[in-house]
């Protein structure tokens, strides 16, 4: 079993379950979602690389920043274009 902390304040985590995972890349349409912290984008670059190398189709999106979560229409957006979303977290 896994715990995921979610580092907002809740004072009582709410259970959620994990997402599907698609059982393979390759023809998947997949979002990268820079979240605006330094470096975050060189993650990013190779991830890139390494998907389209396993036969994904990348997407890149960039939140406004890091400090707000993602606006809706970024989220909407993605959700119609791509079947899975990874999100880098970096400094």
């Amino acid at each position: 079993m896994t715990t995921l902390l979610d580092p907002t304040s809740e004072r009582r985590p709410v259970e959620r379950p994990r997402a599907p995972r698609p059982p393979a890349l390759a023809g998947k349409t997949i979002a990268l979602l820079d979240i605006s912290k330094p470096r975050g984008d060189v993650f990013l670059e190779r991830l890139a690389a390494l998907l389209v190398a396993r036969g994904a189709t990348v997407r890149r999106y960039t939140k406004p920043t890091f400090t707000k979560p993602a606006p809706a229409d970024l989220r909407r957006q993605i959700a119609e274009d791509c079947g899975a979303v990874i999100e880098a977290l970096a400094d």
